[in-house]
């Protein structure tokens, strides 16, 4: 019985992109995994491009930078060389043995490319594919690697380390040098107390016990005496700080504290974070919220799952500290490192739990520090959303780092009171049904198609979250209705029910907070690019108003050229909207 492997990542978007091409749509649409380049040296100061040749330094040049990009980056990477940024066909005449020993002999005879030759729409294109570089490959002596759609220059150390990250080696988990009569005693009173802090009897028995058993426990000990790397880190600390925090009243102020301070442990660090964000994690009062009385700017579940991802998944071989930025009420917390294991910024919230430092990961969730491990981000997307702020944006930037980013102000407290009228209680804990809620509020409607990325599921689980959306209700009655009017063989698309957006109207009321619920022109255009139409029936459903109510909105739509009628004479049984392309 054959193995089926799984598709080529590279090849499935070089498919991608040929297509457009093919199609003439393609437009600025590149990724980490496919580049489009014109060929060096074809075109005369005027723009105007000279006829090709099947040998050019210039052009042999360029493509060897692009390759040995492309093989330093995890996965390698494809060129389409011949054709411009913008999808422009320029073609190239270059002689493909050529240019692969070209590339050969100028990456010092450590990068071998493969090339073919394609046509499309009458121009010759070379597809180029770079294989991932088993060692870093230098061009004009700088290792350079892909950051999204262009190539940004890392050190061999770095590139180094992210090769251990791929191969899965887990520094944290090998035995130092260091003995456990170095383990500062603060940072065994922190721990005990983390321990003790969680409430939980096992947790607490822990905590009980004496130093060496704890560190036995906890495993960080080999049996030599020696402790983990993890257990330096979290116990005896290194020279460098593992945290620099800087407090700002504002953005661009002065800052009012800042704290970076090596020589500690990284339990004494996380503490010492933790406590000054809660100083200036201002409280206020919600009005009507009778149960809750007082919230922080900032949620501290999400502040100390972000503070503590920021330590636990980063790359410890960088002597750079995890940099928090509490500035007013955003905290941004930036770690040295990029993503690892397959995360993106795309699937963050729903793939399977990795981390670069998997025994550091486990020790902190062993010490209740935070969120077991897999969790974390979840649980910081979940106390964000339900408080009424935006989704905390997690993304990587050049360097590599990653940046998480929680932006707070004043709890959304009718929103609050909404959530906790909600059936099943478990439904407001529920990160898909707090984003879909979320997302109904702010746009108006979803439907499988718009679900998925914001859940970040594929079809099946999404449809699945709608479906337990579906049977969530409000005061018995059901939170979320279907959008009526859609045709045979749509998907169907949900809006909230008369009754859900009557009952936080009244709470928003109640104690004047002004809520920016979509208008009518903004949910018809959202939808209609969506769907590729739109109905009286459908908008009036959505908004919950009459169809002869919603007409004048999709006829303004049609006058901005948004929208066209499906009929001359906008009458009849089916009549619609559908969106001009």
């Amino acid at each position: 019985m054959s193995i089926g492997f799984g598709p080529d990542p590279v090849e499935q978007e070089l498919t991608r992109v040929m297509a457009l091409l093919d199609a003439g749509t393609f437009a600025d649409d590149e990724s980490s995994l496919v580049d489009l380049k014109e060929e060096a040296g074809r075109r005369d100061r005027q723009g105007t491009v000279r006829p090709g040749e099947p040998r050019n330094e210039r052009a042999a040049d360029q493509v060897a930078g692009e390759a040995a990009c492309m093989a330093n980056t995890p996965g390698g990477g494809a060129l389409v060389l011949g054709a411009a940024d913008d999808g422009t066909l320029i073609g190239t005449s270059l002689d493909v043995e050529w240019l692969r020993s070209r590339v050969y002999a100028l990456t010092s005879n450590t990068l071998t490319i493969d090339v073919r030759p394609v046509v499309v729409q009458g121009a010759r294109l070379l597809v180029i594919r770079a294989p991932q570089a088993i060692e870093p490959i230098r061009w004009r002596g700088r290792v350079s690697w892909r950051v999204d759609d262009r190539c940004v220059e890392i050190d061999p150390a770095t590139w180094h380390a992210h090769r251990m990250d791929r191969m899965q080696f887990d520094w944290s988990a090998q035995p130092s040098t260091v003995p456990v009569s170095s383990v500062r005693e603060t940072a065994v009173e922190l721990a005990r107390r983390f321990l003790r802090e969680s409430r939980e009897t096992h947790a607490i028995e822990l905590a009980q016990q004496s130093t060496g058993e704890l560190l036995r426990r906890l495993n960080v000990v080999t049996g030599d005496g020696l402790l983990t790397n993890a257990g330096v880190l979290a116990f005896v600390g290194r020279a460098e700080p593992a945290f620099d925090y800087i407090r700002r009243e504002v953005a661009g102020g002065d800052a009012r504290q800042r704290v970076r301070e090596g020589g500690r442990s990284l339990l004494e660090e996380l503490s010492d974070v933790f406590t000054r964000i809660e100083a200036s994690n201002a409280i206020r009062h919600l009005p009507g919220q009778m149960s809750r009385g007082q919230v922080r700017d900032l949620p501290e579940l999400a502040v100390r799952e972000a503070v503590v991802n920021g330590a636990v998944h980063r790359d410890w071989g960088s002597p750079q500290p995890t940099v928090v930025e509490h500035v007013g009420s955003t905290l941004r917390v930036t770690s040295p490192g990029g993503f690892f294991g397959g995360v993106t910024a795309e699937n963050i919230l729903t793939h399977p739990s990795v981390s670069r430092n998997t025994a550091l990961t486990a020790l902190v969730a062993a010490l209740r520090v935070a969120e077991r491990e897999g969790v974390g981000v979840d649980r910081m997307v979940r106390e964000m959303v339900r408080f009424g702020h935006e989704t905390p944006l997690i993304d990587e930037v050049e360097g590599p780092y990653v940046r998480a980013s929680l932006v707070g102000d004043i709890a959304d407290g009718p929103w609050l009171e909404w959530l906790d009228a909600v059936q099943p209680r478990d439904a407001a804990d529920d990160v898909n049904s707090l984003l879909l809620l979320r997302h109904l509020v702010q746009v108006g409607w979803v439907d499988v198609e718009t679900a998925g990325p914001l859940l970040q599921l594929n079809r099946a689980e999404t449809l699945g979250a709608l479906q337990r959306l579906r049977n969530t209700t409000l005061s018995g009655v059901a939170i979320v209705s279907a959008v009526a009017g859609s045709p045979d063989g749509s998907s169907t698309a949900y809006a909230l029910s008369d009754g859900g957006r009557a009952a936080l109207q009244r709470l928003d009321d109640a104690v004047a907070w002004r809520r920016d619920w979509p208008t009518r022109r903004a949910i018809a255009a959202s939808y209609s690019r969506a769907r590729g139409r739109i109905s009286t029936t459908e908008l009036g459903s959505i908004v919950g108003a009459s169809p002869s109510n919603v007409g004048s909105v999709l006829r303004e739509l049609e006058e901005s050229g948004v929208l066209e009628p499906s009929r001359v004479n906008r009458r009849g049984p089916g009549f619609f909207y559908r969106l001009v392309t």
